[in-house]
């Protein structure tokens, strides 16, 4: 099924694909400061840029002027960026200041968030700290002489332990303790760790090992999962079948529900740099397809349609979508 998101979080989202004034998708030129989070072949990352009015005698008092975001065209991650840009602005933060909105500030200006999407509120924060520390080594600034720790050595010296999202030790033990994270769901959910293979969960040194040296825990009780299943193509009538509380959609709905998205949703953005998608057929939960445009022959086209439409139609249609490359 789709998700639940507030009518705050759906506006935010659809200002931002149709370039509405006063939106913040996009790139400022020669930033002040940038940063990034997350891992394109993973399916989530941000790069976040801003510029400054620069104080005359004093850098650490510079004041954001300008704020803005790159990121694929999950509906949570493209509102969480607006709501963070919008709060930055607002406020006529310094960048040091920034730091102090927290992801749970994002998720309240939004009016909530799944609990599954809590990581795109945290996938902001993080390109904000990587953007200050770039700002704070342009301008000359020891932050740790402020007492700011931005942790930037987590990346690179610590254990990896999630491989799939490429996160380390040092940086899921720290949000452990900052978002309160007591079981490895809720791990997942703010910051993606163990959601994709989930080889992290139980092995030593892995998420739960972590969970008890921070909060403390008796014996594990495991879980044995004697079968895995793979996402859901079987025909819409048989599911319908084994789940009669599941709302029914005519393929006609259904396919009317595909073009909606498309149109609304992902087509303006496509069209932002000159490209666009031709749905050739639908077939029960297979969306067939093929980009048109400066899309064609594009090296990111392949992640185009699997982390901007596929993901979009996830979210917004039925998650067992999948988008097939014709």
């Amino acid at each position: 099924m789709a998700w639940e998101y507030s009518e705050k979080t759906k506006q935010l989202f659809m200002d931002a694909v149709h370039g509405k004034p006063g939106t913040h998708l996009g790139e400022i030129d020669d930033p002040d400061g940038l940063g990034e989070h997350g891992s394109l072949a993973c399916g989530d990352a941000m790069r976040f840029t801003f510029r400054v009015r620069r104080h005359p005698t004093n850098p650490a008092e510079d004041v954001i002027t300008d704020a803005r975001y790159l990121t694929f065209g999950c509906t949570s991650a493209i509102a969480a960026s607006e709501a963070l840009c919008t709060l930055i602005e607002q406020g006529s933060f310094t960048p040091i200041q920034a730091l102090k909105i927290s992801n749970q500030a994002i998720v309240d200006f939004l009016g909530g968030l799944p609990q599954q999407k809590i990581h795109c509120s945290v996938m902001g924060a993080e390109a904000l700290e990587a953007a200050v520390f770039n700002w704070a080594q342009k301008r000359g600034i020891d932050l740790q002489q402020l007492g700011i720790d931005l942790h930037a050595e987590e990346g690179d010296e610590g254990r990896i332990v999630c491989n799939c999202f490429t996160l380390s030790e040092p940086y899921i033990r720290r949000k452990i303790k900052e978002l309160n994270l007591r079981t490895i769901p809720e791990i997942t959910n703010a910051i993606k760790a163990g959601g994709a293979c989930m080889a992290c969960h139980h092995i030593p040194g892995g998420l739960q090992d972590l969970l008890n040296e921070t909060w403390g825990g008796g014996k594990l009780e495991l879980k044995i999962l004697t079968q895995t299943k793979l996402p859901d193509t079987e025909p819409v009538q048989a599911r319908q079948a084994a789940n009669p509380n599941e709302a029914a959609l005519s393929p006609y709905q259904f396919a009317k529900k595909i073009d909606k998205v498309i149109d609304d949703y992902v087509r303006p953005m496509l069209k932002r740099d000159g490209g666009d998608l031709e749905i050739v057929d639908i077939k029960d939960m297979l969306v067939y397809c093929h980009l048109t445009g400066r899309c064609i022959g594009c090296s990111g086209a392949g992640q185009t349609l699997r982390m901007l439409v596929e993901r979009t139609l996830k979210e917004m249609v039925d998650e067992r979508v999948r988008v097939i490359d014709v």
